[in-house]
């Protein structure tokens, strides 16, 4: 039997609130108090008990919560050979919020092979029941190239990589290798998760990049094709979604903009089987965008925001997904959060109830929208 994969019609980003004695022990880890094995002990043990609340909590799809991770981004790509951890002395600058300083820099050659991340999946993948599916969540390829043109680090990339073809051509080699191996080890799902489209489309990004003769379409074209490159020769039974973010750090956010100038881009020529994508407040715009996914490509309405805990109106949820049926037909969307809870491991300004709360919210309304 066809082993099931996102998107599923109530489903998760990814990423959870971290409790207390996990958060505790990664500051105890830092400051050299415990060793690697201690470590992992707690993080072993907390992911347990995550996997076990998604499954009572009637959800199809597990996932450690990004609880091995600081970053939802940064630490996939710290497992790259030839990318580095180093530390700025600012960090992301978000709408109220400066986050922590952490970045990634070449150190040589990118490649794939051994990537710690790959071991994580095994640990959820033998987890799973016969109701759940374990899925794992990476930034894309995108994502990375960005981070590695992030301010000066672009000075090294340069060295290393004077033109983008090769670099592009690695990048996409490394993001196969681990592919692979996560197929290999009984993946059948993998979500990237990607702010670059949700960066080009805000202006204030743009009045940023004037200066160095950038344009959106030159920008999309560049990151459509990393990602796609990423992708291909994928197992036909391999799904692989991504996520569209504008920021999500202690409930702030970075950027602001409709989907409509990267939708010929993002939704007509990403190969990707779905899309997660945020429409939990004004910042995201309308839906009419949706009518570049094709067929049989499905949409996840992040319609319910992990940003905040007040619980969004059932009937108002209900509305919007017929809204969005008019672009898209309504056996080809799902509904969940906007983004995870806690992207990084600060965590959004919610309470694990809270948390909880929402996800009950997102199951109950598709049970009504979709049926049982």
């Amino acid at each position: 039997m066809a082993v099931p994969t996102a998107p599923f019609r109530y489903d998760f980003v990814g990423s959870f609130l971290r409790p207390a004695r996990l958060a505790a022990a990664r500051a105890d880890y830092a400051a050299g108090k415990i060793d690697d094995a201690a470590l992992r002990a707690v993080e072993d043990d907390c992911i347990r008990e995550l996997v076990a609340k998604q499954q009572a909590a009637g959800y199809p799809v597990i996932t450690d919560g990004e609880f091995r991770r600081s970053y939802w981004h940064l630490d996939f790509m710290w497992g790259f050979n030839g990318i580095e951890h180093i530390e700025l002395d600012h960090g992301y600058y978000f709408h109220g919020e400066e986050t922590t300083h952490g970045s990634a820099e070449l150190s040589g050659k990118i490649s794939g092979e051994s990537h710690p991340f790959v071991e994580h999946f095994r640990f959820v993948k033998a987890l799973e029941d016969e109701h759940t599916v374990a899925k794992q969540t990476i930034p894309a390829p995108a994502q990375t190239l960005a981070e590695l043109f992030r301010e000066d680090n672009g000075k090294k990339t340069r060295e290393i990589y004077p033109n983008d073809d090769e670099l592009i051509e690695d990048l996409a080699a490394a993001y196969r290798t681990v592919i692979r191996d996560l197929y290999d080890a009984g993946c059948r799902t993998i979500q990237f998760d990607d702010c670059t489209w949700g960066m080009i489309v805000d202006e204030g990004y743009w009045r940023n990049k004037m200066g160095i003769n950038s344009s959106i379409e030159v920008e999309a074209e560049r990151y459509l094709r990393v990602n796609n490159l990423a992708l291909e020769n994928k197992p036909a039974d391999l799904a692989i979604t991504t996520h569209v973010c504008r920021g999500n750090y202690h409930s702030a956010y970075a950027s602001s903009g409709p989907y409509d100038k990267i939708a010929p881009y993002l939704f007509a020529q990403e190969q990707v089987d779905a899309f997660y994508l945020e429409f939990d407040d004004e910042r995201s715009g309308g839906f009419a965008p949706l009518r570049e996914v094709p067929a049989p490509k499905k949409v996840v309405l992040g319609l319910v925001t992990t940003k905040h805990a007040e619980l969004e109106n059932e009937a108002v949820l209900r509305a919007r997904i017929d809204e969005a049926a008019a672009f898209v037909p309504k056996d080809r969307l799902c509904l969940s959060p906007q983004c995870g809870f806690a992207s990084c491991e600060i965590g959004n300004k919610l309470t694990e109830d809270e948390q909880w709360a929402k996800l009950a919210l997102v199951k109950r309304v598709a049970e009504q929208v979709w049926g049982k």
